[in-house]
């Protein structure tokens, strides 16, 4: 099952008049009061991402986990260092974490990892690699593919999350947003993320819509996981159709930077992203747009909506 091209150029079209005016966008037949909201913002620098973060941190307590992708070796696109410096440093009792990845890469082994994490600038506070120990098995409540995840064991030391993600294009997902940061991201490094992608015997990394299913999924218990505690902050800036988990191979950055968008809520966050890359002309959205379509990415919100994970319906507020 998809979302048709379609349905998201309608809702791009609507969405393109609201951003040019800078206005609320609201979504027809939801009640005002039962609308998610979704902080916007166009400007894209350290101050920008602080004040995002007030907005949505109320609900997060305790110990915090800021999940972020922090690259491959020399990775061009991902998040400046020091955004994220200056954003950690006002969060007491906060580490960034990570899990080690499944695909060829240095940062399969936590000793690998490690060495990256120096190589890419991210030394100015605790990264938690949270299966540097092992697993933890998380149970998925409703899940036609996974009845579990198993996901960094270091993951159950964390009281709440702060989802700050680089939302671009994905190889396999079409994009890569909040979804994909936690899901993908807090996945053990061979076994929960094994179950999420299914690499065959002979090394073929299936995707298409099985794919994005599970995915949303894994999401789907992460999230129960936290009760609520957790806020989400997609900032789109550097959108390549590659992932950073592309390193210096990732394709060239061919659209514009949008901004920032930030939310209680995943399925709006994504959501919200989506409608503002279908808002750009055809002309400049189509790279992305071909990403997403062609790997069948726009499932990851029919599912979450199947779900129940987030709401469809969401207003912009700007800032």
């Amino acid at each position: 099952m998809s979302i048709s091209r379609r349905a998201f150029l309608k809702t791009g079209a609507a969405a393109a008049g609201a951003l040019a005016a800078g206005l609320v966008m609201p979504k027809s037949g939801v009640a005002e009061g039962k609308k998610v909201v979704v902080y916007a913002a166009r400007s894209l620098d350290g101050d920008t991402l602080r004040r995002m973060y007030a907005l949505v941190c109320g609900n997060l307590t305790g110990k915090v986990a800021i999940k972020l992708h922090t690259g491959e070796p020399g990775g061009p696109n991902i998040l400046p260092r020091d955004w994220v410096r200056d954003l950690q440093a006002t969060i007491p009792d906060s580490s960034i974490v990570e899990c080690n990845v499944l695909y060829p890469s240095p940062r399969q082994t936590t000793e690998g990892h490690r060495a990256v994490l120096k190589q890419n600038g991210w030394t100015f506070c605790p990264v938690d690699i949270m299966d540097a120990e092992g697993d933890a098995v998380l149970p998925v409540t409703g899940g036609r593919h996974l009845k579990e995840l198993a996901v960094g064991a270091h993951l159950l030391s964390y009281d709440s999350m702060l989802v700050l993600t680089h939302f671009k294009g994905h190889t396999l997902g079409g994009f890569g947003g909040s979804l994909k940061n936690i899901s993908i991201g807090c996945a053990s490094g061979k076994t929960g993320k094994q179950q999420l992608h299914q690499v065959t015997a002979d090394g073929a990394w299936p995707g298409g819509a099985p794919f994005m299913e599970r995915m949303v999924e894994g999401g789907k218990a992460i999230v129960e996981h936290f009760q609520g505690r957790m806020a989400y902050i997609n900032v789109l800036r550097n959108m390549s159709v590659s992932c950073d988990c592309e390193g210096i191979s990732a394709e060239p950055v061919r659209l514009p930077d949008l901004g920032m968008l930030a939310s209680t809520d995943i399925q709006a966050v994504d959501r919200a992203s989506v409608d503002m890359i279908y808002a750009l002309p055809k002309d400049v959205r189509a790279p992305l747009v071909e990403r997403m379509e062609s790997r069948e990415g726009l499932r990851q919100l029919s599912y979450m909506k199947e779900m129940g994970l987030g709401s469809d319906e969401y207003e912009l507020v700007w800032i």
